[in-house]
């Protein structure tokens, strides 16, 4: 089992509320989509969008900083682009979260080094849907 491999496997298992970075209210994108389905999956997901008020029937928080105000974070999910991972990585740390995971297409190294240096699980250019779907075969 490699490194991602454990720290799938880890995120999925012990984490239980996600905070989403980028979760758009519309139902026509991914990072709603996904969110949904972790939902329906028994996750609690944490909107953060500086723009949305509610998604997915939680109050959305304008960042992660303000959500960990309210709630505790498990994991940090994220639908940005790849140069705006360092800050929320950073916070991520700050907050106390197990795990930092970046959408298939989004990847920052020294963002996931850090991260992992501070005992965050990281995963990199993966789908949390898909890896769940694959992890709850398994674990059936």
């Amino acid at each position: 089992m490699t490194s991602e491999d454990t720290a799938i496997e880890r995120s999925l298992s012990q984490c239980h509320t996600i905070a989403v970075v980028g979760l758009s209210p519309k139902p026509h994108r991914d990072s709603y989509r996904v969110s949904q389905y972790m939902q329906a999956q028994g996750y609690r997901i944490i909107p953060v969008n500086p723009l949305a008020k509610e998604v997915l029937g939680e109050r959305a928080y304008a960042s992660l900083s303000e959500a960990a105000q309210h709630v505790a974070i498990d994991m940090v999910n994220c639908f940005r682009n790849a140069q705006d991972i360092p800050p929320i990585a950073d916070e991520a740390i700050a907050l106390g979260a197990k795990a930092l995971w970046l959408q298939i297409g989004i990847a920052h190294d020294g963002a996931a080094a850090l991260a992992t240096q501070a005992g965050l699980w990281v995963v990199q250019d993966r789908c949390l849907m898909v890896e769940h779907a694959r992890w709850a075969r398994q674990h059936r």
